[in-house]
């Protein structure tokens, strides 16, 4: 199946190119639209299951074996980010069709969309350091249009700071290229898996600094996540839940890739778990202070970062694996969250929680598709969150790491006090009247991200199983080596 790996990002990029060809034939956009997306999560359940058989797919593009050539490589941890990221793709392209007309999008959302399912997909399976830059390039690219669709100049202001911070963040990640270029001689990511170990240790420490910095700018890790609580609220929502739920998310994987790949080390990282720590803490204590439901989200995203950022920094197989079933939790809850405020907004024209109340008695579903995310958010019993959150904590028992263990068990108490904020400012008290309803798709969108989030708690112990999996490929370099380089 190794022909899925470049098809998942050429197929998006060709579908792109001809929905802007047929010009404002919106059902014919929204049907190419449509089956592309779906594709690309058809590729990936597929290439999850063979990679779970222990034969991950790899593509040498032009047939030039590694390291000389383009590797694509879809092994256990990159299937299960496609696959969740290609479900969310989906479920919020039908969400946005539901908007078109009636929201701040226009003809063209469908190509941007595209080019942006496009450059996720490449950001994930590429294997090598060159072409992740081209990934995230065509990522933010598609990201910097879709934030200023129809927006007017206060909107355009906030979004400046994501575009000039995620500029100098790619220009910085030109410099370490070039860097680990000169002192390595290759990029492709298993071949340097290897050489790198080869180099003076301190600059080995340097150069895994500097990646750190680069990927925690787009991860948005504590201090590097100021961009974004003011750029993603200002965007349509179909476009912030999408933002939400994946490119951030993205930067955590590339993270936990480059980190354990190329600066593996023995025992927990003091600095990754400061770092986890303090993201965590930031982050709840900024949402705390917000009265929008889209602002108080948005800094739950900078705070929830710090919870896979612990699992990485403990450095274990059980600590990995309780950060990549984070991730996929992560994902699809805060997707969903985003989709609920989504809702919220069109019927009432704001997210402003001193100007809402009484959704519940008024419009029930929403309620009811709020509860269950919000509650996982928290880490609340038996969601999806309280799995990970408890899967994270055993490890941090277990290796006597009680400071972060603290941090994190205090950040889920502010997160449910937060939680509990919106519940009461927009769904109890004195009901206000609603300008519209809300359009049935956007409900059966949000529908299956909230049935998603309860499938990730209710298979639990399958996902926690395949999550130790992957992990323990991680945890050792030489198996991700041995899959790109054992045939050449």
């Amino acid at each position: 199946m190794s022909w899925l790996l470049p098809a998942v990002v050429a197929v998006p990029i060709l579908a792109a190119g001809f929905t802007i060809l047929v010009g404002r034939r919106l059902l014919l956009q929204r049907v190419v639209a449509f089956s592309t997306v779906g594709f690309v999560l058809a590729a990936a359940i597929a290439l999850l299951v063979q990679a779970d058989a222990a034969d991950p797919a790899v593509a040498q593009i032009g047939g030039w074996p590694a390291p000389i050539g383009i590797t694509l490589i879809a092994d256990r941890f990159a299937a299960i980010m496609l696959t969740v990221s290609a479900a969310m793709l989906v479920a919020v392209l039908v969400y946005a069709m539901a908007q078109l007309g009636r929201d701040a999008l226009d003809w063209w959302f469908h190509a941007k969309y595209l080019i942006l399912t496009a450059g996720v997909s490449l950001s994930i399976v590429t294997g090598d350091l060159f072409n992740l830059f081209v990934g995230f390039e065509v990522m933010l690219i598609a990201s910097y249009v879709l934030l200023t669709v129809k927006s007017g100049s206060n909107e355009i202001r906030a979004t400046m700071t994501y575009v000039v911070i995620n500029l100098v963040a790619s220009a910085l990640f030109l410099v370490v290229v070039a860097f680990i270029y000169t002192t390595t001689g290759t990029l492709n990511f298993a071949d340097l898996s290897v050489r790198i170990q080869e180099i003076d240790p301190g600059v080995r420490s340097a150069l895994g600094v500097l990646m750190l910095v680069v990927f925690g700018i787009k991860a948005a890790i504590f201090p590097l996540f100021m961009w974004l609580p003011d750029s993603y609220p200002t965007a349509p929502t179909p476009v912030t839940a999408i933002f939400a739920g994946l490119l951030t998310k993205v930067g955590v994987f590339v993270i936990i890739r480059t980190q354990t790949l190329l600066f593996s080390q023995e025992g927990p990282s003091t600095l990754l778990l400061l770092i986890a720590g303090a993201t965590m803490a930031v982050g709840v204590l900024g949402a705390i202070a917000q009265n929008d439901i889209k602002r108080i989200l948005s800094f739950h995203i900078v705070s929830q970062i710090g919870y896979m950022i612990m699992g990485l920094g403990l450095l274990s197989i059980a600590g990995l694996a309780a950060s990549i079933l984070f991730i996929t939790h992560q994902i699809v809850v805060k997707t969903g969250l985003f989709l609920v405020g989504g809702m919220v907004e069109e019927e009432h024209g704001t997210g402003a929680l001193d100007k809402i109340g009484g959704v519940l008695h008024r419009s029930p579903v929403i309620a009811l598709l709020f509860l269950p995310l919000a509650l996982s958010l928290a880490g609340i019993p038996p969601f999806s969150g309280f799995v990970a959150k408890l899967a994270l904590l055993q490890e941090g028992f277990a290796l006597e790491r009680w400071v972060i263990v603290g941090v994190s068990l205090a950040a889920s108490l502010l997160t449910l006090f937060s939680m509990t904020k919106i519940w009461g400012g927009v769904f109890w008290g004195e009901s206000t009247p609603a300008e519209r309803r809300s359009a049935p798709a956007m409900t059966i969108a949000t529908g299956a991200v909230v049935a998603m989030s309860l499938a990730v708690a209710l298979f639990a112990g399958p996902i926690t199983d395949l999550a130790a999996r992957a992990a323990a490929d991680l945890i050792d370099p030489s198996i991700y080596a041995g899959f790109v380089l054992g045939g050449n």
